[in-house]
C-alpha cells in the first residue's frame, strides 16, 4: 500500500518524538484535566503573579482526610493551592496508593469571578 508523502512525513514526525522523549527519560500519559478545587481557601490568591501555566505542580495523597478519603493535595512550590476534585481524584489517588508515579502541571489560568474556572490543572502518568 502507497502512502501520500505527507502521511509518510508525520509518521515520521511522531515517530521521532516519541523516541526523542523516550530517549529523555520519561514517557508521560495525560490521565486528567480538571479545575482546581478550593483555590479560594488556600493560597493560590497571593501566588497568583508568580504562578505560570506550564509550571509543574506536586501532588499529595491524604488517605487520612475527614472530608475525602481519596483526597489529593495541590502544591506549588510547597505550597498548597487547593486539591484535585473529589468526583474526578479515584483513579490518581488509586495510582499514587500502588506507587505509581504521577506528575501535574499547571495547563491554564485565567482570571474569572469563579474560583473552580480559574486554574486547570493536568494530571500525568509517567512511564
Amino acid at each position: 500500500m502507497r502512502f501520500p508523502p505527507i502521511s509518510r512525513i508525520c509518521a515520521l514526525c511522531c515517530g521521532l518524538a516519541f523516541a526523542l522523549t523516550a530517549l529523555a527519560g520519561e514517557v508521560r500519559i495525560l490521565v486528567q484535566s480538571s479545575p482546581l478545587a478550593g483555590f479560594q481557601y488556600h493560597a493560590g490568591e497571593t501566588l497568583w503573579l508568580d504562578m505560570r501555566e506550564g509550571d509543574r505542580l506536586t501532588l499529595v495523597r491524604e488517605p487520612d482526610n475527614s472530608h475525602d478519603g481519596n483526597a489529593i493535595r495541590v502544591e506549588w512550590r510547597g505550597q498548597k493551592l487547593g486539591y484535585l476534585p473529589r468526583a474526578e481524584n479515584r483513579s490518581v489517588a488509586a495510582a499514587m496508593d500502588r506507587g505509581e508515579p504521577v506528575d501535574a502541571r499547571i495547563a491554564k489560568m485565567r482570571q474569572h469571578r469563579n474560583p473552580w474556572q480559574r486554574v486547570l490543572i493536568e494530571v500525568f502518568v509517567v512511564l
